[in-house]
């Protein structure tokens, strides 16, 4: 059987010379991998994290691995490639959806969520260095856990303030929060402390350490 989708690249892992895994959060199967076949002629560019790809897949009965060839790319997210603190935070949105959504989770309108997260990053022109601690804690709420702010005490600490703050703000507002870099390097680690209690697993983000260099 074979039929399209919609997918948000996560990650890939290379299997041979010609061949990857292509991790990903599909539109009809939630978080899937895929076998996608490689040439010379292939554009990498395709398989960057984040990116929205139109796929058609063709089932294997034989494994849960299925294949897939890439038809198009949905958008073509030219500002997050071309800003290093936009692309640093879609490498961290990218690593902890791979790291957090565990494989055959289809978590209902997951995908459009991501999506929107997506999209919104890419149009956001200035003030957006604090786009994912709101991106963790939305994702909170997109996985089911939906945090009251006395939830999130026993992680964030000193920080329940300013995480307040951003539970009670729009979009908009919590964007032009005032925070160091320190202060929203803690609140980070809090709130992936957070998802690691619920989801219950440990989460070990590298980028995070990228993102806190950046923003420092």
């Amino acid at each position: 059987m074979t039929y399209d989708d919609n997918v948000i690249v996560l990650n890939t892992t290379r299997v041979k010379e010609n061949s990857i895994v292509l991790h990903t959060i599909s539109r009809t199967c939630g978080r899937k991998s895929f076998l996608v076949r490689i040439g010379r002629n292939t554009g990498m560019s395709y398989f960057l994290p984040l990116n929205i790809l139109e796929i058609s897949v063709t089932e294997n009965p034989k494994s849960d691995l299925w294949y897939a060839k890439v038809i198009s790319a949905e958008e073509p997210l030219n500002s997050i490639r071309d800003n290093i603190c936009k692309n640093t935070i879609s490498l961290f949105m990218a690593e902890v959806l791979f790291r957090i959504v565990k494989s055959g989770n289809a978590e209902d309108g997951l995908y459009e969520w991501c999506r929107r997260q997506i999209l919104t990053l890419e149009a956001l022109e200035t003030d957006f260095s604090n786009f994912h601690i709101r991106f963790l804690l939305e994702l909170a709420v997109a996985l089911g856990f939906s945090p009251q702010t006395s939830d999130l005490l026993p992680f964030s600490g000193e920080h329940q303030s300013v995480i307040e703050l951003f539970m009670t703000s729009s979009l908009a507002e919590s964007m032009l929060i005032p925070l160091t870099g320190p202060v929203r390097n803690d609140l980070a680690s809090s709130l992936i402390r957070y998802l690691e209690f619920h989801t219950e697993s440990a989460i070990n983000i590298r980028s995070l350490a990228v993102l806190r260099e950046l923003f420092s």
